[in-house]
């Protein structure tokens, strides 16, 4: 009603403080909120007094560096004994199941960098590894599940690699005791969209017994840190150069913070970063912080010590956790023969947090990666794949007079070059009329060589032009296996890009 009491062209905001079947405080405070919103200026500390109200900071905001929201990369934990598992209670495990037709035990996770996005800065030669102390902590957790503290040895197969979207389905199997109560282990994995019957693809094999190495004997003379006689070394650029060197670790693995060397004993310091600190505590021993301490390895100043940069585990013998949940060790590393090395490691206080007997590192290889057992792993159901075969051919002795056929338009002018030099050149006008004429004279031998020139390819080729070039040396291919004349020549198709000769 007060609106109507204005003109038309008032411009006035109004909004009622008292309203029927509304508490009165319920209706001036709606209005007092809207002229608010509206830009009006509010005296709030007379709007509160009496109240006992206070100003807070708001919560941050989403997209600000503080954290504020759930955080949802943490891995679902299921009830397992409501499906009838047991509960493995370990970060990269999820179920554990006790064989019923034996004292064996059966172990199964599900990896991803969603779910374990440390796992993430793991990369070597483009690919994301799990790495091998990851298949050390899964031995040892599966070990203290069955009684047996001591990893006897692990041999890694093949590399698991992670792919970059969904994951890969794990499984550990602990085999029946012997009359020694040592146990063999294995770990498999495949992806986790694979069909039931896809093959599963073993990536470790090992023992378990019992027996651990006693603590007092692991400890090395730690009271004195650094060691005595010891030489620092500078690791200014050292993660750099492992990148360069196709290993690009991530801030979690990068934890090798000083290292000192004496003679062919490297001492280390590793740490994890204060992000991965509170996680440390669920593992026995965080792969990240022990795979940092193999990167000392690289300073060993033995005669192979640049072949020790860039070397992953291969085989873990005689390895032994005395203590568990550390973000530190100092870490001592000394040759224990060709291509190994023995490692013990303690916390800042001295006390033995692990040890390994023996420890053999080898190169890993792009084809390692990429190849038959890894590309398996990753691609379980990739339809096709390239696979070249050698192929030898029969010996046959050089001859400077050899004949050299060049069939068909001779647009890269080989003939010529070929005459230039000297040797004796035939010029058939195609394939299919120099098969006519071996077959009508088979008492004249086939060329040894016969060369295709297919003109220059480059530039801004269609689609359209690849195809018909590609249906073109299939077609010449095809001919010339189905021409049994040809069983002992050996064909060259020569082509040349639009700039490059």
């Amino acid at each position: 009603m007060a609106g109507h009491c204005l003109a038309e062209d008032t411009d006035a905001v109004l909004t009622p403080a008292l309203r029927r079947d509304r508490p009165e405080p319920e209706s001036i405070t709606t209005a007092l909120g809207q002229f608010h919103v509206l830009g009006a200026k509010l005296d709030w500390q007379a709007v509160f007094a009496g109240t006992g109200a206070r100003r807070v900071d708001l919560p941050t905001y989403a997209f600000q560096r503080e954290a504020y929201w759930i955080d949802r990369t943490a891995p679902v934990v299921g009830d397992a004994r409501a499906i009838g598992l047991g509960s493995a209670d370990h970060p990269l495990l999820g179920a554990a199941v006790a064989l019923a037709d034996s004292d064996g035990f059966f172990f199964s996770g599900r990896l991803s960098v969603q779910t374990h996005p440390w796992l993430a800065e793991h990369a070597v030669g483009g690919s994301i590894l799990l790495p091998g102390t990851a298949f050390v902590e899964l031995a040892i957790r599966a070990g203290d599940h069955v009684g047996c503290d001591r990893l006897d040895e692990l041999t890694l197969e093949a590399p698991l690699v992670l792919p970059e979207r969904g994951g890969v389905q794990v499984q550990l199997w602990i085999g029946q005791a012997d009359g020694a109560g040592a146990r063999p282990l294995s770990v498999y994995s495949r992806p986790e969209d694979a069909d039931d019957d896809a093959v599963w693809t073993r990536h470790a094999d090992g023992l378990l017994s019992s027996g651990a190495r006693p603590a007092a004997d692991v400890a090395f003379a730690a009271a004195s840190w650094p060691p005595a006689d010891s030489a620092p070394v500078d690791l200014t650029g050292f993660y750099d150069a492992l990148a360069a060197s196709d290993f690009g670790y991530g801030p979690v693995f990068r934890g090798l913070v000083a290292a000192w060397v004496r003679g062919e004993e490297v001492f280390a310091e590793v740490a994890l970063p204060e992000e991965a600190v509170a996680a440390a505590g669920a593992f026995g021993l965080h792969p990240a912080l022990l795979d940092a301490a193999l990167h000392a390895t690289a300073l060993a100043t033995t005669a192979d010590a640049e072949q020790g940069r860039g070397r992953l585990p291969f085989s873990w013998n005689g390895v032994s956790l005395h203590a568990v949940g550390a973000a530190t060790l100092r870490v001592r590393i000394a040759p224990a023969g060709p291509e190994s090395v023995t490692l013990t490691a303690v916390d800042t206080t001295g006390a033995p947090v692990a040890s390994v007997a023996s420890l053999m590192l080898r190169p890993v290889s792009a084809g390692q990666l990429h190849g038959d057992g890894a590309h398996r792993a990753a691609q379980h159901d990739a339809l096709f794949s390239v696979d070249w075969t050698e192929v030898h051919l029969p010996a046959r002795a050089a001859d400077e007079a050899e004949l050299y056929t060049v069939v068909g338009a001779d647009g890269l002018g080989l003939a010529a070059a070929l005459l230039a030099a000297g040797r004796a050149v035939d010029t058939p006008q195609s394939l299919t009329a120099l098969v006519a004429r071996l077959e009508a004279d088979r008492a004249t031998p086939a060329p040894a060589t016969v060369l295709l020139p297919l003109g220059t390819v480059g530039g801004q080729l269609s689609a359209e032009a690849v195809r018909t070039a590609v249906r073109e040396v299939l077609a010449l291919v095809q001919e010339w296996l189905a021409a049994d004349v040809f069983a002992d020549s050996r064909l060259v198709v020569v082509t040349r890009g639009a700039t490059d000769a």
